[in-house]
């Protein structure tokens, strides 16, 4: 391996010795004369990194009388390189860049001071930016919980405003399923009590009719009805009501009227009309005796015949029978005789 010749001693002169001096502004005994140190392959260390000595072209080592060690620290803190101004070439060294804090702190004051400010100086700025960088993911976290937080409260917010509308609804569907309840009973009653109303008004008019109408025989039995139908009727079904009862017994007048008819009338044997004011004809057949004359005005429960066995008959009977407004076709004499508070 090849190693560098030793460089010839150069004369050291004090007098050549320029004043600026590295780290003083004058000369000091103690900067020299120093023993020249030429390094060679064997006993420089491998460098690591990019702080590397850079060769020369000729292909040995660069040579230099600079003391290495705390100078060329210094210096590169510094930003620059010394050199001993021995008239030999400097060393090359290559250096990374430095941050604008670094070389701004090296310029003002230089040497190992500003060295150590501006390394405190990085090492604060890092610390910072490491602060700075956990406080802004914290931040970040604290924001992405509190939007979360913010988004589940709308939803629950929204859950809740469908819960009570819900709700809401299906009281209001409640309440007007009680409402229509209550106004269904409610109508109801009031339609039972109308009819319990009008029955009472019907009673109290029934009985009033009653006080003006009467039965035409006191005892009695009925024989036979109206619409039943038989060969010894001549219309093949009988017209009237029957009341059996003893021959001679009293007939009295149904309601007040005017006695249009008074005698004998074939099948129906004696028989007496009696004219009411609103036009209603009453026949009373099959009479033994008659006790008015036509034209006669009558009241309600005077005597007009008794009854007999006259006319087409089986047995003694009084023989009803209803015409409205004098018509010929008859109706059924207990239901009209109902009609005025009157029960056969």
């Amino acid at each position: 391996m090849a190693s560098n010749p030793p460089a010839p001693t150069a004369p050291f002169v004090p007098s050549q010795r320029q004043p600026d001096t590295f780290g003083y502004g004058g000369y000091r005994p103690d900067e020299g004369p120093f023993e020249e140190w030429n390094p060679t392959e064997e006993s420089l260390s491998a460098a690591r990194g990019r702080h590397r000595v850079a060769r020369q072209k000729g292909g040995g080592l660069a040579r230099s009388s600079t003391v290495l060690g705390v100078g060329v620290i210094a210096a590169v803190g510094a930003g620059g390189m010394a050199s001993a101004n021995t008239g030999k070439p400097p060393v090359s060294i290559s250096l990374p860049d430095l941050p604008s804090s670094v070389s701004s702190l090296l310029g003002e004051g230089g040497g190992h001071q500003a060295t150590q400010t501006a390394l405190s100086s990085v090492t604060t700025t890092a610390a910072t930016d490491a602060d700075s960088s956990s406080n802004a993911g914290e931040a970040l976290r604290s924001r992405i919980i509190a939007q979360a937080a913010q988004q589940q409260n709308q939803l629950d917010t929204k859950a809740g405003a469908k819960a009570v509308a819900a709700a809401d609804r299906a009281i209001a569907a409640a309440e007007a399923k009680a409402e229509q309840a209550a106004a269904a009973k409610a109508a109801d009653a009031k339609e039972k009590a109308e009819a319990s109303a009008k029955q009472k008004a019907e009673q109290a008019h029934l009985a009033e009719l009653a006080k003006q109408y009467t039965l035409p025989v006191v005892s009695y039995t009925i024989t036979g009805t109206f619409g039943q139908a038989g060969s010894m009727w001549s219309s093949g079904y009988h017209t009237g009501l029957d009341f059996a009862a003893p021959t001679g017994t009293l007939i009295k007048a149904v309601h007040s009227g005017t006695v249009t008819e008074a005698g004998w009338a074939g099948s129906y044997g004696y028989r007496t009309i009696i004219t009411l004011d609103d036009g209603t004809e009453l026949w009373f057949c099959h009479q033994s005796s008659i006790g008015v004359k036509v034209g006669q005005k009558v009241a309600t429960g005077d005597v007009i015949g008794r009854v007999g066995a006259t006319g087409n008959v089986t047995g003694p009977h009084l023989h009803l029978e209803v015409h409205p407004n004098g018509q010929a076709t008859a109706i059924d004499p207990m239901t009209w005789l109902r009609g005025k508070g009157l029960n056969p």
